[in-house]
Parts: C-alpha cells; structure tokens; sequence
C-alpha cells in the first residue's frame, strides 16, 4: 500500500496469474467556486429547454428511436 500511494501501480496474482490492479486514486483539486465562475463566464447561455427539444426531436420523447 505504502508502494501504491507513491504513485506505483501494484498487480495482484494468485497462483502466478495476474487478478487485480491497484493502482493510486488522482486526487481531486480543490477549485474555488469563484475561480469556476470566472472559468465560465464566457460561455454562451444554453438553454436546457431547447436542448431538450432538440433531443426530443433527434431521439423521440421517450428517448428511444424507432
């Protein structure tokens, strides 16, 4: 484990064959609320209305074609 979370990926076997990986979880980085917001903020307005309509109308309401 200590191996593991130096960053090595680490495989598991039984009787010499290869069962399981482990390897180490990315660590998730904090971002600050305001820094995502100035991030966005040039974005264009999507409008979740349309898009749905739009999905409606390529994949039928129900969402399945057909």
């Amino acid at each position: 484990m200590d191996a593991v979370e130096r960053g090595e990926t680490v495989i598991v076997t039984r009787n010499g064959y290869p069962v399981a990986e482990l390897r180490p979880l990315k660590r998730r980085r904090f971002v600050p609320t305001a820094e995502v917001m100035l991030a966005f903020r040039d974005l264009p307005h999507v409008s979740s209305a349309a898009m749905r309509a739009e999905a409606d109308a390529l994949f039928g309401e129900d969402g399945v074609d057909g």
